[in-house]
């Protein structure tokens, strides 16, 4: 009987429409060096659009909550060259946190200028939706600029609906997802 090549959990092998392949796979603390890394891959409107401001680069402290995630709490998936991690350029980061007290969570992803359009953000959100899921959560939701169409046509391809920000932030939309339907 021919055994299988199976991937631990959480773990895909990504190929784009390009041809390039990427590893999908949760994120290692030997990740940050490279992580920090790869932040000038990022471009200035991918950052602003994610942090809502304009970062340069990645704050140790930013750099240590990422690549240390709580697995009760969150997961951090980043997609990656299929080198072992800390020397892997770092392409993408996904993000869900579970808000204390809640039964929800909020996302973020960002995903490098150079593999945008590649249906790897779409892949990132499938899993976090996933992972949501496995949580038994009541809903998923990300602040997203009003100007990011697309983050913003992304989520509503995949069920999320957009309400106006609870806070009242000018320049933001919640998108959310109802888990329990």
């Amino acid at each position: 009987m021919a055994t299988r090549n199976r991937m631990p959990p959480w773990h895909e092998i990504f190929k784009a429409p390009s041809g390039h392949e990427l590893l999908i796979r949760p994120i290692r603390p030997e990740d940050g060096p490279p992580l920090h890394a790869a932040f000038s891959l990022f471009g200035p409107e991918e950052i602003r659009d994610r942090f809502l401001q304009s970062v340069t680069e990645l704050s140790p402290e930013t750099t240590q909550r990422l690549t240390h995630p709580n697995p009760k709490s969150e997961i951090t998936l980043v997609a990656a060259e299929s080198l072992p991690a800390g020397e892997a350029v770092v392409g993408a980061v996904a993000r869900a946190s579970i808000i204390p007290g809640t039964r929800e969570a909020e996302y973020a992803i960002l995903v490098s200028r150079f593999l945008v359009g590649q249906g790897l953000g779409r892949q990132l959100m499938r899993k976090l939706v996933k992972w949501a899921r496995g949580k038994y959560l009541d809903r998923l939701y990300g602040d997203v600029a009003e100007e990011n169409e697309p983050m913003k046509q992304l989520a509503a391809s995949l069920g999320f609906q957009p309400i106006p920000h609870p806070n009242g932030t000018p320049g933001l939309v919640r998108m959310v997802l109802e888990l329990d339907s």
